[in-house]
């Protein structure tokens, strides 16, 4: 049976780069990417797939910018320095076999969650995703898994269900209810992990908890009628596309070298 590992490139290059204290330079750009290389061959070797889906965000603004034009607007931008050196990286990749997905107006969680939805809907195997991305963590109720490289450790149901209160498939409404600020996703007012939790479970799912909230006497219902449009963009901003145009096929993800592959349509 074949196996995709998807891999969220720029988690791994800049959890790496941060890593380290030094001032940014080009000798800290480069010295991090030399880990980084170290990082994806390991994630080869210990996983052994078929297929490699090597995603890094595009860059520039996105449609959920366009949404919500504050999306990340706090976020600090990536050092130039490494932003510089990323073209010799991908080339790097390239020469190791992978085939690097960069797509404009996207993020690279949209591409993993676009390419891991489709593997696993036409039964291809086993996806594991390697990432320490909240978000990525939906799609383990798709029955993906995630590998978090740095800690060398599985991300399952029940993982999730320990770490965020609530079930991977109500993931997405919870961090819709939580916000989130480092990407500047708003949530609802004064509504951290626990109480988006305590609602989920209580209700069962986003829309259950807003039809509950209209009898709901409380500040916490309160906030939550007064909040609903922005309720539902925070939910808009942190819900994969995943409907897009890969532009590749099967067997050009293909690791190491030609498989045969079960159909050869363009994702």
């Amino acid at each position: 049976m074949a196996k995709l590992l998807a891999i969220d490139g720029l988690n791994i290059v800049r959890r790496v780069y941060e890593a380290s204290a030094d001032e940014d330079s080009p000798e800290k750009a480069a010295t991090a990417l030399r880990h980084a290389l170290s990082s994806f061959r390991n994630l080869l070797a210990a996983h052994s797939p078929t297929h490699v889906l090597a995603a890094f965000d595009h860059g520039g603004p996105t449609w959920r910018h366009a949404l919500y034009p504050r999306y990340r607007e706090q976020r600090a931008p990536m050092p130039s320095f490494l932003r510089e050196a990323l073209p010799g990286f991908h080339d790097r990749l390239a020469a190791e076999g992978l085939h690097v997905l960069m797509l404009p107006d996207v993020e690279a969680d949209d591409v993993i969650g676009t390419g891991v939805l489709r593997w696993l809907s036409e039964g291809r195997g086993e996806a594991i995703i390697a990432t320490t991305d909240k978000d990525l963590h939906g799609l383990v109720a798709q029955g993906a898994l995630v590998w978090d490289h740095f800690k060398g450790e599985w991300h399952d149901d029940a993982w999730v269900r320990a770490r965020f209160g609530v079930a991977p498939e109500l993931l997405v409404d919870l961090l819709a209810l939580m916000g989130d600020a480092t990407d500047g996703v708003p949530g609802v007012s004064k509504v951290g992990m626990k109480t988006a939790a305590r609602l989920l479970n209580s209700y069962g799912s986003l829309e259950a908890v807003m039809a509950g909230a209209g009898i709901l006497k409380t500040p916490l219902g309160e906030r939550l009628r007064a909040e609903r449009e922005t309720l539902y963009l925070s939910r808009r901003l942190v819900e994969l596309k995943t409907d897009v145009r890969l532009g590749v096929t099967w067997n050009m993800l293909a690791y190491p070298g030609r498989v045969e592959a079960q159909g050869e349509q363009a994702c």
